[in-house]
């Protein structure tokens, strides 16, 4: 019985040891991985307070005519909007003149005219954004070989949201000591593997608002995902107000139908049923 008993521990030990350096060499394997590593340099995204965040709560509007502002300023030089068309703006942050003088600013190519030719013509409500490159091989080549990407989804696109746009545009620090530089990239801890081909777009006073706010860095960074954040979803505001109206019918209507079902299962529920 002895014997049997210290053969059992000796297995159970052989076991665990076994266990021990399976599970050791596993985790070596997992921090030698380029894709772990990379995760541990980028920083989490600091959340900040929007204030349209939740089902009660609606866009700041002002912040959106903004955050217009400073995307056509800073951002359109590279990025592109192309599912937004001047119509779009009309009735929420611009109204109708606003909207078709910012649109007669651009010429677009029509045609073609009775001659069969094509031509230029100024813009009008319902043109979308232009481009800023006219294909993908010119953006590369502006951009060292980098293709800026549409904005136009992109708060829905990037796990984090707004948080992550937001800690992304305010994120530039200076190279850490000990970390080279890298030809034609950027370090911005908020980004994936810390470097970044974009430069740091926005600083103090870059732009001028019409309605005097101080342009500081996290001003223009809180308006211009503001705004992308409307882009990305128009209908934001509608769609949570649709949802309190279809709530306030389906509370109404609460009371009458458990008035009727206690109505209608009172028979069944209160029959007798006997055996014979």
């Amino acid at each position: 019985m002895f014997l049997f008993n210290k053969t059992k521990q000796t297995r159970l030990s052989s076991t665990a040891l076994l266990t021990s350096a399976v599970v050791g060499g596993a985790v070596l394997l997992l921090q030698n991985k380029p894709e772990a590593k990379n995760s541990s340099e980028q920083l989490h995204s600091t959340p900040q307070p929007w204030p349209h965040n939740g089902p009660w709560n609606s866009l700041d509007y002002n912040s959106v005519r903004r955050g217009f502002h400073v995307f056509k300023s800073v951002c359109a030089s590279c990025h592109s909007v192309e599912l937004l068309s001047y119509r779009h703006f009309v009735g929420v942050f611009m109204t109708e003149q606003e909207a078709k003088a910012l649109a007669a600013e651009s010429t677009f190519i029509d045609g073609p005219d009775d001659e069969g030719e094509m031509y230029e013509r100024p813009g009008k409500l319902t043109d979308y954004i232009p481009k800023p490159y006219a294909n993908e091989k010119a953006a590369r080549f502006t951009n060292n070989g980098a293709l800026p990407p549409d904005l136009s989804l992109m708060v829905k696109a990037r796990h984090g949201a707004e948080d992550y746009l937001y800690n992304l545009l305010t994120g530039y620090r200076p190279l850490p000591a000990g970390i080279p530089p890298r030809e034609g990239l950027h370090y911005n801890p908020y980004f994936p593997g810390a470097w970044i081909a974009m430069a740091q777009a926005l600083h103090n006073d870059g732009v001028e608002y019409e309605d005097g706010t101080p342009a500081t860095i996290s001003q223009m960074a809180k308006d211009v995902t503001t705004f992308l954040s409307w882009a990305a979803e128009p209908k934001q505001d509608e769609r949570k107000l649709l949802g309190l109206k279809a709530m306030f019918v389906l509370a109404l209507s609460l009371a009458p139908a458990l008035y009727w079902k206690r109505m209608k299962w009172s028979v069944v529920k209160n029959r007798k049923i006997t055996f014979h």
